[in-house]
This record gives C-alpha cells, sequence and structure tokens, in this order.
C-alpha cells in the first residue's frame, strides 16, 4: 500500500461553500454502481490515456500506475474537482492477466485458472489539484476457482459477457459455475474495494 497526500483543508466544498464536483475516471459500470452505493453525486469522465499491460509487470506497481494515470489525467482538467481513478487486475504464475481480447483468450484464461487460486490487484486513486491532494492505495484479494470444463464455459458465457474484465470473469454474477471462494474484499474482485474507498473519502471530508 503507498499514500502520499499534501493537503491544506479536508473540506469537500469549493471556496464558495458549494461541493466540489465529484468525478469517477473509470467506464466500468461496476465502479459506477459500487461507487453510487455510497450515496454520492458523481460524474463519469473517462480518462484518455494508454494503460500499462505488461502482463510481466508487478501487479500492485501496474495497477496503481495505471489508477493514477487516470485520476491524473481528469484531475489535471478539473483541477476543483475530486476525481477517483482504479485499475484491477488477476495474477497468476508470476503473470497479469487483463482483459481478453476475444471469446477465444476469454476462454483460455478461464481454463488457466480453473482449481486454482489467483490473486485480484485494484489500485485506487484520488486527486484534487487545487488542494493538492494524492493518494493512492493498493489492494489484495484472493479468488480460489472450481475445476470445471468447456461445457461450464460456454453456460458461464451466457450469463458473463467476459470480455470487458480481468481474468474474463466477474464475481457478481454467475459466480456459482467457477467460484469455489474467495479471500479479502469482495468489491476489491468486482474493480473497486470499498472498504479502502470509503476509508479514503471519509479522511477527505467527502462522506460521513
Amino acid at each position: 500500500m503507498r499514500r502520499s497526500v499534501v493537503i491544506a483543508s479536508l473540506e469537500g466544498l469549493l471556496n464558495n461553500g458549494t461541493p466540489a464536483p465529484f468525478i469517477l475516471a473509470s467506464a466500468s459500470p461496476r465502479r459506477k454502481q459500487l461507487l453510487g452505493e455510497l450515496g454520492l453525486t458523481f460524474d463519469v469522465i473517462v480518462a484518455q490515456i494508454t494503460e500499462h499491460e505488461d502482463p510481466d509487470t508487478d501487479p500492485k506497481h501496474m495497477v496503481t500506475h495505471n489508477a493514477a494515470l487516470k485520476a491524473d489525467w481528469v484531475a489535471e482538467r478539473h483541477p476543483d474537482a475530486w476525481v477517483l481513478g482504479a485499475d484491477t487486475t488477476v495474477f497468476i504464475d508470476n503473470t497479469a492477466i487483463n482483459k481478453p481480447a476475444d471469446l477465444d483468450e476469454a476462454r483460455a484464461m478461464l481454463k488457466r485458472l480453473a482449481g486454482r487460486t489467483h490473486t485480484v490487484f485494484t489500485g485506487v486513486a484520488l486527486r484534487n489539484v487545487a488542494r493538492g491532494v494524492r493518494i493512492d492505495e493498493g489492494v489484495t484479494s484472493d479468488v480460489t476457482f472450481k475445476a470445471f470444463d468447456d461445457a461450464v464455459i460456454d453456460a458461464y458465457f451466457r450469463v458473463v459477457n467476459p470480455l470487458d474484465k480481468a481474468g474474463a470473469y466477474g464475481i457478481q454474477e454467475g459466480r456459482e459455475l467457477i467460484i469455489e471462494g474467495w479471500r479479502g474484499s469482495f468489491s476489491n474482485i468486482m474493480g473497486l474495494p470499498m472498504e479502502a474507498t470509503k476509508q479514503i473519502l471519509t479522511g477527505c471530508g467527502l462522506l460521513r
């Protein structure tokens, strides 16, 4: 975990007393859903950046780096806003597994994970340029897959679109088909660790 904060005031307000804008720098519908559960009003702006996705990179570094890239890109263009970025990857056999390019690659990913335990890493970055806020954290969870065959994968693909998910799966739906269990934050596996995120936002006066 890495955290850096340079801040004069932790009030989530502009100088005129109105709430500062809050922006989620991610297109992920799962992150949008999770952040909405905190009761925050926010906009979504997708950062126009190229993510670092070298499978041989340290996954903790990769996700914190990508989360920071997203948050920094949006925050530079909206300096008064609070901006939240996040990035998630799956890690097994000393290799990061990101989003599959097609269904064949998605199938190969699930076969690689079947019957084994892997780690999910998520990086979270919060920025506010006007207030000098830079917070970076990383969270890990472990997921154990059932042993399964192609027929199960076919059934899973009928329930879940694997192409927009790291590791070609999501834990929030269809998990009874492929997942035996997990350790750590459930929401981290979804793509936004709510416990850590809530702690960060509360510390900045954005949540009570």
